[in-house]
């Protein structure tokens, strides 16, 4: 377990983990991610949560939630300790990562949280709704991109780097070949393929 960490009693503290996107669509980069922070932050959970509405792409359509969640649901079935926290397409709208970092750490309070964020995000931080609060209740891990330099996490917010071999699939580019009509059998999950190939999203 993560720092073998202890509470006021002298119990372990449990570890979540909250891993947060559009998953626009899941692909393997994500189920990779996932794999890696559940081993080397020894987390007793992970929590995927899909967004609504991306706040850092306010104006991008994505495809209808329901179908993102069952994708994300095929994707995931042989993860142990990997479930989905739908609040956010529950809020619907663009959600804050204060108010799912809060939320979870209710439902946990005994819980130290990690929060997985892109390599890409990790500057922008302390701009982030409610920073010192957000700071304050979880350990941002950092996921880092094929070939370029690991960004350093700005104070006042705790942070390290996921360590396992970072990968350059991306959900843009996996749209882009359903687009074309290219095969896609390399870049999710067998189960995700097929029901991709009826779906028509994109």
């Amino acid at each position: 377990m993560s720092d073998s960490a202890l509470n006021s009693s002298g119990s372990i503290l449990q570890s979540i983990g909250i891993f947060g996107g559009t998953f626009d669509p899941v692909h393997n980069g994500h189920v990779m991610v996932a794999r890696v922070a559940l081993e080397e932050l020894g987390l007793n959970r992970l929590l995927i949560v899909p967004a609504a509405q991306s706040p850092f792409k306010p104006e991008a359509a994505l495809a209808p939630a329901a179908a993102r969640v069952e994708l994300l649901r095929l994707a995931l079935a042989d993860l142990q300790r990997c479930e989905l926290d739908l609040q956010e397409v529950e809020r619907e709208g663009v959600s804050y990562s204060i108010d799912t970092v809060r939320a979870v750490a209710e439902r946990f309070p005994e819980a130290q949280l990690f929060y997985l964020i892109g390599a890409d995000h990790a500057a922008t931080l302390p701009q982030w709704r409610e920073a010192p609060a957000l700071a304050e209740l979880a350990t941002f891990v950092v996921v880092p991109r094929p070939g370029e330099a690991v960004p350093v996490v700005p104070e006042p917010f705790r942070g390290q780097v996921l360590a396992g071999q970072p990968t350059d699939i991306s959900a843009r580019t996996l749209r882009a070949k359903l687009a074309a009509g290219e095969p896609i059998e390399d870049w999710v999950p067998p189960a995700v393929a097929e029901a991709l190939k009826t779906m028509h999203l994109y």
